[in-house]
């Protein structure tokens, strides 16, 4: 059986609030009626008989009270010097009327109150002996308080409201932060994809490019060929799934499994796309230690601008050059000739833009584009250019 909720107990409250509100005009209806019942039946009976019908009445009336609230309570206390009776819905019609808190409506439904008590006395066959002063004192201090309990229902009641707005504002924000935290995270996983897969990919469709035009090769050299991209494609799967393992909801899966890539592994990156078979001359001019931050940033330039040369200029040379230093920051530059090798690999052309806000974000910034020189004979050259703080001016990004 489902456990109860807060929206349950919303018709038993109601249920309950209606019940003791009435209950509680019985109560100032019986004590206001009681002195004066005898008197009436002895000396008044046709004010008897009023009394009675304007009870009855009042009390229809001041269920309506919070649809028409000034009128319900005017009329209330206009039959209260008639009707002792009236005196419990009167006092439920200004209370609900105070809780508007707005002055006008309090002072003038206090004023009427006051002069409705007075000509009760008035009205009545009571034999009053009490002085008028002391009269009056307590019908002031008893009008006082009802509207000034009217009053802090009513300050409680905008009280819970905004709390009540405040927390449901507040829950709505952490769901949009919560959103977008994950639209960001899918974001940076589609780059991290980008940077993992399309190097491998690139190297694959390499290889196997070049067996579609060399016609000879030994059989040695194709089952070599081919075990290279049997290697490169177990490889491209094993990131696959790390990468997407982010993506899994089920309980239990977890981020990248292995640590990410720094400064101190660009050796290995080209170490391996030599032997893929890319030409790279690497010239590392860096003086001293670059922190992880940044060298983490370096390493996806370098290994974008790998994955670039390899699917539009297999053929040419890239070189990469590295220099800067704690003062002068990090450069990285990646040059290499157009126009070289056989058809080019398609891209989508996303990951130098994806490689230019992660720059940016790092404080420094990324320059790409064809370089033109002046001699016809010497062939255009697509130059990739960036530059990064040795110290990363915003917090890491998860990458």
């Amino acid at each position: 059986m489902d456990e109860p909720t807060p929206d349950d107990y919303q018709p038993r409250l109601r249920w309950y609030g209606h019940v003791w509100r009435y209950a509680l005009m019985l109560v100032i209806s019986v004590l206001v009626w009681s002195p004066a019942v005898d008197e009436q039946v002895d000396q008044v009976p046709l004010l008897f008989w009023v009394d009675v019908v304007l009870g009855v009445v009042s009390y229809v009336l001041v269920a309506y009270r919070r649809r028409w609230p000034v009128p319900i309570a005017i009329a209330t206390v206009l039959m209260t010097p008639f009707s002792s009776i009236a005196a419990g819905p009167a006092t439920l019609a200004t209370v609900s009327l105070a809780t508007r808190r707005r002055w006008w409506q309090v002072i003038g439904i206090g004023v009427l109150n006051l002069l409705g008590g007075f000509a009760y006395y008035w009205v009545q066959p009571m034999h009053d002996t009490d002085p008028w002063w002391l009269t009056a004192t307590v019908s002031v201090a008893v009008c006082a308080a009802i509207l000034a309990w009217g009053m802090f229902i009513g300050s409680r009641r905008e009280l819970i409201w905004t709390l009540r707005q405040r927390a449901e504002t507040a829950e709505a924000e952490r769901d949009l932060r919560a959103t977008q935290a994950r639209s960001n995270e899918r974001a940076r996983i589609a780059r991290e994809m980008h940077d993992v897969l399309a190097h491998r990919i690139s190297q694959i469709s390499m290889h196997a490019g070049a067996l579609t035009y060399r016609e000879d090769l030994s059989a040695d050299e194709m089952r070599s060929s081919v075990t290279v991209i049997q290697a490169k494609a177990h490889e491209a799967l094993r990131d696959l799934r790390e990468v997407l393992g982010v993506l899994r909801e089920v309980e239990g899966a977890g981020p990248l499994t292995g640590p990410q890539p720094t400064y101190g592994d660009l050796g290995v990156l080209v170490d391996d796309a030599r032997a893929a078979g890319t030409a790279i001359e690497y010239d590392d001019q860096v003086v001293g230690e670059l922190p992880d931050i940044v060298g983490r940033t370096v390493y996806r330039i370098v290994q974008e601008g790998i994955t670039n040369a390899t699917k539009h200029a297999r053929a040419a040379t890239l070189r990469v050059t590295l220099s800067g230093s704690p003062a002068d920051g990090v450069d990285v530059v990646l040059r290499n000739a157009l126009g070289f090798g056989p058809t080019r690999t398609p891209g989508a052309g996303l990951g130098l833009v994806g490689l230019t806000e992660r720059a940016e974000l790092r404080g420094g910034w990324l320059t790409y584009g064809i370089e033109h020189s002046a001699d016809p004979a010497t062939p255009e050259t697509f130059v990739l250019h960036a530059w990064l703080p040795w110290a990363a001016e915003q917090e890491e990004i998860p990458s």
